[in-house]
């Protein structure tokens, strides 16, 4: 089953609540995202630890439920 892009945005914001996401359905069918995702969170974190933290946020459902998710992170200060 499909995950929703309100689900997803959900997961993100609840472990990394100050960020803010914007998620977007590449394909119409529930299985290919992009989002992109600010949150304070990651300064001074490197590009894949940023992108690691939104995979734990997203609690093992990469690559299972979610097939496919272009991910943008970034500070609010860039």
């Amino acid at each position: 089953m499909p995950m929703d892009a309100r689900e997803i945005e959900s997961m993100i914001k609840a472990a990394l609540p100050d960020a803010t996401v914007e998620i977007k359905d590449l394909a119409g069918d529930g299985d290919h995202y992009a989002a992109t995702v600010v949150s304070g969170a990651f300064k001074g974190k490197s590009r894949v630890q940023q992108h690691q933290m939104v995979y734990a946020a997203l609690q093992g459902r990469m690559g299972g439920v979610l097939h496919a998710l272009a991910l943008t992170t970034q500070t609010p200060d860039n």
